[in-house]
């Protein structure tokens, strides 16, 4: 369907294209835009009246985000908890199974010193997960137990439901492997 619309001053159909975009439109030539009859419509205020709504069953009364039972009682610190700058105090509840340490819990306490809002903050949690992975693979070998990278990483489910992408994986770690197989044999004749 082409888009035509009616020239003021010519009093005919015109073609928006033939005038390479541009258009000459006054105020006084603004055409209202058609009404539409959603009636004519399937399915069109299927939801209006709540008894029809799917959701209504399952809607609690009061409604979910107006129920407010009161603050939660404080639960009691027993680990470091990293607080924001922005909040005044910690939050009721929060979660205690990683509490910071090593490496990554030094990162992690920086990061916290600096605004919520400032990209150092975010960049350096980053940084702390990236480099608390390998405090754990650490503290596997250290414990004698050698974790199976690959199972972890989800492998298995890479081959079987991305079998390229697997595959493109594996070319690149072969080549990174040989490239260093060859850095380090050229390091060793010299």
């Amino acid at each position: 369907m082409s888009d035509t619309r009616l020239d003021p001053q010519a009093g005919a159909r015109t073609d928006p294209a033939h005038h390479h975009g541009h258009t000459h439109a006054h105020p006084e030539d603004h055409i209202p835009a058609p009404v539409i009859d959603r009636s004519a419509i399937q399915g069109w205020g299927a939801d209006l009246d709540p008894k029809d709504r799917p959701a209504v069953p399952m809607e609690r009364t009061p409604p979910r985000l107006d129920f407010r039972p009161g603050e939660p009682e404080q639960q009691a610190q027993t680990v470091e908890i990293l607080q924001s700058t922005e909040r005044p105090r910690i939050t009721p509840v929060f979660g205690t199974t990683v509490p910071p340490s090593g490496v990554s819990g030094s990162m992690r306490r920086l990061a916290f010193r600096f605004s919520e809002n400032d990209l150092r903050r975010w960049m350096l949690l980053l940084a702390a997960d990236r480099v608390n992975v390998v405090e754990g693979v650490v503290d596997d070998l250290r414990h004698g137990h050698v974790p199976n990278i690959y199972a972890e990483m989800g492998g298995r489910a890479e081959l079987r439901h991305n079998p390229a992408g697997a595959a493109k994986k594996a070319a690149v770690l072969a080549g990174v492997l040989a490239v260093g197989y060859l850095l380090w044999r050229r390091g060793r004749d010299r």
